[in-house]
């Protein structure tokens, strides 16, 4: 039997108060809260994950930076991007932190194939990567057995402000996204596409 989830669409929010919301959700969710997708957009952010190095951030650019508690190294949020938090117990689910990385990069690959864009991973480096471009980001926290954080994709965006980073912590990555491919479609429907990929990931349990 498969597990319901909400879905949220939350639209454009800032990123702060969006990953406290998560913090609090995962602290107060219990054994029988159903698992969410929030579905958001933010305004041009970077965030620094827990390992991250400050060195990684190149240059200031205006841009506010953001210290968070998820895995990984430092990423750009903007608008443009489709950005996917999954808060999901893994413990209920049955399934590991490897296995959850490994179904939303799925949900991405396949998404792309839609459209005849063949996207592959990296190994020792999370997220989804067109001709080694990388086009999606992920970075996940686990508390109690539960995540959160989740997945960015680069839909239609000003992809500048990568150019003042190491991407993920890697030097001269190069990164790319969806308009760039020769896909047109607007932020809200790669953003349903890309819920309906995940839904149909999560059902695997």
């Amino acid at each position: 039997m498969s597990l319901p989830i909400t879905i949220k669409r939350l639209g454009r929010v800032d990123y702060e108060p969006t990953w406290r919301a998560m913090q609090a959700f995962t602290a107060a969710r219990g054994p029988d809260t159903a698992d969410e997708i929030w579905l958001v957009e933010h305004p041009p952010v970077f965030t620094l994950g827990q390992a991250g190095k400050r060195e990684h951030l190149l240059r200031d650019i205006g841009i506010p930076v953001v210290a968070i508690d998820r895995g990984g190294q430092v990423t750009y949020h903007g608008p443009g991007q489709v950005v996917a938090y999954l808060l999901i117990d893994l413990k209920r689910r049955g399934i590991g932190v490897k296995e959850l990385v490994r179904r939303m990069e799925q949900a991405v690959i396949d998404l792309l194939a839609e459209f005849g864009i063949q996207a592959e991973r990296l190994a020792g480096a999370p997220g989804v990567y067109v001709q080694g471009a990388k086009i999606a980001a992920l970075g996940l926290r686990i508390k109690g057995g539960c995540s959160y954080h989740g997945l960015a994709l680069n839909v239609a965006m000003d992809l500048a402000p990568f150019a003042a980073i190491n991407p993920c912590g890697y030097e001269g990555m190069a990164v790319t996204q969806m308009r760039d491919l020769g896909v047109e479609l607007s932020w809200g429907e790669v953003g349903e596409r890309l819920l309906a990929q995940l839904q149909r990931q999560m059902a695997g349990d």
